[in-house]
């Protein structure tokens, strides 16, 4: 190392020292006394929401169906899949821009039991496959596509299957895996990746106290549960928040910071950019887009008796059969049973939206990357494009949220919210999530030092991009909404 780089290491302790112990956010210290006090209390929590999740899943499947009558406040079916999809799923995600993936640290009892496995488990190393950066991007692929054929969001024996075999496959990577770690929640959560990227957005980040040079690094030995050296911690993405890092008195580990909501993704080059993540981001705006499409466009339809025709006019007349209730819905007394025919369609037109998400943002940014090398921007083109990506974080986030959790706004409606009032809701939260992404450009493309004017030019790609996916979105906040469930009810199947 020469004097410039030691200077520039010291510089670096010094001023984060500073910030430390000049440090006046009384909350902030609150915050970390209050964990460090409790910290023997979190498996209390734990064993809580283990509980929890288990009876919500389990107990309603031996309850009545809903009928027309029926609400969330006499149903316990309607009330389980309410708090599944219209209370837990979107705040989750909107708690990471509040505090980060504390959820994962404190509150989920898949990570918990992962953990609790592992100190019992045979503690091999973990495999190349599972520490591979598409792992986790595959895992909530599968996990959404699954869910849309077996019908997640309306069906409590899918939830069961969904969860319950999501809790299995954390508990037997526990068993397998690692040494007191948590290789399931950094390697293979279908969530954890999605928080993990929308934390860097958020305005609560635990830093080192005394930070060592050389950016973020992995390190399967140490205190943190998901393999990060903390003295190099410089991302939020695989800080699951667990507070074990962090202890008032001690000169060393971690202290809650908090800092301006996106400035992580502005200044992304020190923060270990990641293209795994840009490519996530991509891929899940698409599938998230798909999977609500799909349930509401009569041109679905369309072009699913066309398909279904296509079929049993060359013969293949078992595309109009039933699968196995453990790949799609299957559910006679509900009037609503998958075919073949459904389950290809589901899978082809969610993967059909992947592809255009992917596509139109992946084009817009590589346009972006670009212009930004032609007004001076520095590094290499790639680099650039990996820097951009993350400028759709926004809008992908509230793509996911609107696109998975919709059951929010379903009971909203129900609760006497009128429809104009909910569409005007879903079309700001929209705006709101563009204007944030030309923001972030704006930042990361000043970071590339690419001049006033080309960074003026080189966002308009960016804009297009998110404009297109907003666009993409509106029949979601102003289409004809009905469920398959409704469609099974008035109109016959292929086969019929």
């Amino acid at each position: 190392m020469n004097a410039n780089q030691q200077l520039k290491k010291i510089a670096v302790i010094a001023h984060t020292s500073n910030d430390y112990k000049n440090r006046k956010s009384r909350f902030a210290q609150a915050i970390e006394r209050f964990f460090y006090r409790h910290k023997n209390k979190l498996i209390i929590i734990h064993l809580s929401m283990f509980i929890f999740f288990m009876m919500m899943m389990v107990i309603p499947l031996f309850t009545s169906l809903p009928d027309e009558s029926s609400t969330i406040w006499n149903n316990l079916r309607l009330l389980s899949t309410f708090l599944f999809w219209g209370i837990w799923f979107p705040l989750v995600f909107a708690s990471v821009i509040f505090a980060g993936r504390i959820w994962c640290g404190v509150l989920c009892p898949m990570g918990a039991a992962s953990e609790w496995a592992n100190k019992i488990g045979f503690k091999r190393p973990i495999p190349a496959w599972l520490k591979w950066e598409g792992t986790p991007i595959l895992s909530f692929l599968l996990v959404t596509i699954l869910g849309q054929t077996l019908d997640v969001r309306d069906q409590n024996s899918a939830m069961l299957e969904i969860f319950g075999g999501t809790l299995i496959l954390a508990l037997l990577i526990g068993l397998l895996f690692g040494r007191h770690k948590r290789a399931w929640c950094r390697h293979a959560c279908p969530i954890g990746l999605l928080l993990g990227v929308f934390s860097r957005l958020g305005m609560v980040q635990l830093a080192a106290k005394i930070p060592h040079a050389g950016g973020d690094r992995y390190a399967e030995r140490g205190t943190c549960p998901t393999m990060i050296d903390i003295n190099h911690k410089a991302e939020s993405r695989h800080c699951i928040q667990c507070f074990r890092c962090v202890k008032p008195t001690s000169p060393g580990g971690l202290f809650v910071r908090f800092r301006k909501p996106g400035s992580e993704i502005t200044d992304i080059r020190t923060h270990n950019a990641n293209i795994a993540e840009v490519w996530f981001m991509f891929l899940g705006t698409g599938v998230a887009l798909g999977g609500f499409l799909w349930l509401i466009l009569p041109q679905y339809q369309t072009l699913r008796q066309l398909v279904g025709n296509w079929f049993i006019n060359h013969g293949w007349y078992w595309i109009g059969n039933a699968g196995p209730s453990w790949l799609m819905s299957v559910h006679p007394a509900q009037n609503q049973t998958y075919n073949w025919l459904d389950f290809i369609m589901i899978i082809g037109f969610m993967l059909l939206c992947m592809l255009f998400s992917t596509i139109v943002l992946a084009t817009m940014n590589a346009v972006s990357s670009w212009l930004a090398g032609k007004f001076n921007g520095d590094k290499t083109f790639k680099l650039r494009f990996v820097e951009l990506g993350y400028q759709f974080a926004p809008i992908a986030m509230i793509s996911i949220i609107i696109g998975l959790g919709d059951q929010l706004f379903q009971q909203l409606k129900i609760a006497g919210i009128s429809t104009s009032s909910l569409e005007y809701t879903k079309i700001t939260l929209f705006a709101a999530s563009i204007a944030w992404s030309i923001l972030l450009g704006y930042h990361i493309l000043k970071k590339q030092n690419v001049s006033k004017k080309g960074r003026l030019i080189a966002l308009i790609p960016g804009v297009l991009g998110s404009v297109v996916i907003a666009a993409a979105w509106w029949p979601a906040i102003f289409g004809v909404h009905f469920s398959m469930l409704e469609y099974y009810r008035t109109h016959l199947t292929v086969m019929s």
